[in-house]
Order: structure tokens, then C-alpha cells, then sequence
């Protein structure tokens, strides 16, 4: 299971000779406080755990108080550890952040830091300004079908539908509630308090209309153009690319490009939507679980989005990258490459049973892999839906 992965990380580097902050960064509801709770509960550390939510006093001085605290137990114990949830919080949070862990190197103070967050674009934003050389990241992407299976024993057609938000699993069976909570207890406070309220939007309005637009086409090329016609004071493609961008950062919706050997294309290309979580996708359609299974048409469009939050979710952290691709009437889903390898995977669901962009794509780029997807399992030739979301996609580039 990925969290465990992740645990495990994390407490062995936490009992290595203290040489960097460990910075756990993902969207909301992806388990980091679960994966955090797990090291502290097994660690022979002492520590001082705090979130910097609701801080009622001076933020500087709250932060410098609870490091202050580790500091007399580091010199007690030998050693200590800080950890400080939703560190996007705190005002110039980096600046502080540096100054008392380059103290502690100059004095010798033993103390052991956790920062996590899960605005990754702010957390990214600080450590690149003020903790260059002095931090490791931990990106925590949403939960996989496997582990979704795992631990509360989700079907592949309710992964597919309800996504992996492991918060609302209770509540699937009441989908109108369900769908009322990933809105507003998931899609919401991410965009109004990890992206409007920590970062410029001069059109906050177009920010939630572009991602309610790429929650419901997610898994479609859509081009900017299209979008400038269905959204309401759109302004131009720049500020949708750049939307789009910040809305990825935030693990919410990616813009996809097309992939090409030209830099240059891939810029000017339409963007392929994709969740990184089929929730914001069946959340924002009126169709529900019993009826999405009945319509080949949506549960295409559904199955294509889920193999799609796979991929992208497995590249989080990776030096890979997630594309399409695209030539006139050729298309493939997915390419994923990096600059040894290079993969393409079609999905076959329901009517969808391409395969002529297959050929085309192996033609253009002669020394690629290309694997069909494919829901009816009895297709020898292709990849079983399942086996395919339970393995690690970044296999298929060896």
C-alpha cells in the first residue's frame, strides 16, 4: 500500500542523522496527518506536534514557541522532533522556518523537523525561496484503487464512479449527501483556501468555472478556445493555461499537453482534462452510481477518467511525464514518458475500441511501448482494467 510506503519513508529518514526538514505536501485528504500520526506513534523521539490552523497570536512568535519547546527537549533527550501541520498557514513561514533551523546548526540543537501542508504550489513556493538545500520532499498523491480495495474493500466499478477520497467512503451510499460533501468539504476549501486565499486570482469566479468545466469533460481534449466559450468572463487563453496550473499544483485538475518532440507544440497544444480523482468528476454529474453503470457513453467517459487518475497520481514526485497524443483522426489516451522511455496506453471501454492510433503513434515514434486497456478482460491482447489500476504504471517503462 502507498500510505504505508510513505510511512516508512518518512520514519527511516526520521532516524537518520538530522541533515533535512522532511516536507510532506499533497492535496487535501490524501493521508498525511494519518501517515505523520503513524511515524510519532512508533518513533522514540520526543515531540512537539502542532497545526497552524486558527493561530490566534502572533504567528512568528507561535512558531518560534513551539520550536523552543524541542529545543529544551532536545536538550534533555539528546534529541527532538517538530511537526507543524498546514505550515502554508503562517505568514513568510520559510523565512521563519530557515532562520531557526540555521540556528539550531550553529548551536548543535538536535531538533528534527516535519512540515506538511496541502497546498503543494505555496509549500513549493517557500521552499524554493528560502529552504533551497535544506529540505526533502514527500509527495503524497490520492489514494489508489489497490489501496481503496484494500482498506474498505471498494469494487473496481465503485473506484471507478466514487474515486478514492477515503473521508466520504461512508457516505457512498447515500450519493446525494456524498456528492454534497466532495463539493463542499473537498473541492471548495481547496480551491477558496489553498489556492484563492494564498495566491493572486484576479478571477476567482473563472477559477471555479474552469474547474467545474474540466471536472465534467475530465478525460477529454478540450481546446482553450471551446473553453473561452463557456465560461463567462474567461479572459484569455493565458489565464487559463495559468488557472489550469494552479489547479494542478493543488492536486484538483490537470491540463494534460500532447506529446510531440517540439517544447514549442506541446505549449501551443489543446490541454486534455484530468482529475486527479474521479469524485470531482461523478460529484458534478447528475447521473448516479445504478444509472452511470447503464450508459456506455458515461461509463466510457468514466473508465477512460479513472485509468487517466492512475497515471497522473503515479508521476507525482517521479521525473516522468503525463501526455496524449494526437494527429489528425489518430489518438491515443495516455502517453507516459520519460528521457529513456516512452509509453502509450489506449483505453477500451463500452463502444470505445480504438486501436487505429496505435499503429499510427508506433509509426511516428518507432521505439515507444503502446498497451491497450481494456474493461471486457476477455481481450487477450489488451491489459485487464484492474490488473492494470492495481500495478504501478511506471513499470511499464522499463
Amino acid at each position: 500500500m502507498e500510505r504505508i510506503r510513505y510511512t516508512a519513508m518518512l520514519r527511516s529518514r526520521l532516524r537518520e542523522k538530522n541533515r533535512f526538514i522532511q516536507v510532506i505536501a499533497g492535496p487535501r485528504q490524501v493521508g498525511k496527518s494519518t501517515i505523520i500520526a503513524d511515524v510519532l506513534s512508533t518513533l522514540e523521539i520526543p515531540y512537539v506536534s502542532e497545526s497552524a490552523d486558527d493561530i490566534t497570536v502572533s504567528r512568528d512568535a507561535w512558531l518560534k514557541g513551539i520550536w523552543d519547546r524541542a529545543r529544551v527537549l532536545a536538550k534533555q533527550h539528546g534529541e527532538a522532533l517538530v511537526v507543524v501541520d498546514e505550515i502554508q498557514k503562517i505568514v513568510n513561514w520559510s523565512e521563519t522556518v530557515k532562520k531557526l533551523w540555521d540556528e539550531d546548526k550553529k548551536t548543535g540543537a538536535n531538533v528534527k523537523v516535519i512540515l506538511s501542508g496541502s497546498s503543494r504550489l505555496l509549500l513549493m513556493k517557500g521552499l524554493s525561496e528560502s529552504l533551497q538545500g535544506r529540505f526533502e520532499l514527500i509527495p503524497v498523491p490520492h489514494w489508489s484503487y489497490g489501496e481503496m480495495k484494500d482498506v474498505f474493500g471498494f469494487s473496481l466499478d465503485e473506484f471507478i464512479y466514487f474515486g478514492s477520497y477515503p473521508g466520504p467512503v461512508d457516505l457512498i451510499q447515500d450519493e446525494k449527501r456524498w456528492k454534497a460533501y466532495i463539493r463542499d468539504s473537498i473541492m471548495e476549501p481547496s480551491i477558496t483556501r489553498d489556492i484563492i486565499m494564498l495566491t493572486p486570482i484576479q478571477k476567482p469566479v473563472l477559477l471555479r468555472q474552469l474547474m467545474e468545466l474540466g471536472s465534467y469533460y475530465s478525460g477529454q481534449i478540450l481546446p482553450f478556445e471551446h473553453m473561452l466559450g463557456q465560461l463567462s468572463d474567461a479572459g484569455n487563453t493565458t489565464t487559463l493555461a495559468h488557472y489550469l496550473d494552479l489547479l494542478r499544483q493543488s492536486g484538483l485538475l490537470a491540463g494534460l499537453q500532447k506529446y510531440s518532440g517540439s517544447e514549442v507544440r506541446k505549449r501551443a497544444s489543446s490541454p486534455k482534462l484530468q482529475v486527479f480523482n474521479n469524485a470531482l468528476l461523478s460529484s458534478r454529474h447528475p447521473m448516479d452510481f445504478a444509472k452511470a453503470k447503464e450508459n456506455d457513453t458515461f461509463w466510457g467517459h468514466l473508465v477512460e477518467s479513472a485509468v487517466g487518475t492512475h497515471l497522473i497520481n503515479s508521476v507525482t514526485g517521479e521525473d516522468v511525464s503525463l501526455g496524449y497524443w494526437r494527429e489528425k483522426q489518430n489518438e491515443v489516451d495516455f502517453v507516459l514518458y520519460n528521457e529513456y522511455s516512452t509509453v502509450a496506453f489506449e483505453v477500451k471501454s463500452g463502444s470505445r475500441t480504438h486501436g487505429i492510433g496505435m499503429d499510427a503513434f508506433l509509426k511516428r515514434y518507432p521505439g515507444s511501448k503502446v498497451f491497450a486497456v481494456s474493461v471486457n478482460n476477455a481481450d487477450s491482447a489488451s491489459i485487464p482494467l484492474e490488473e492494470f489500476l492495481l500495478a504501478n504504471p511506471l513499470s511499464y517503462l522499463d
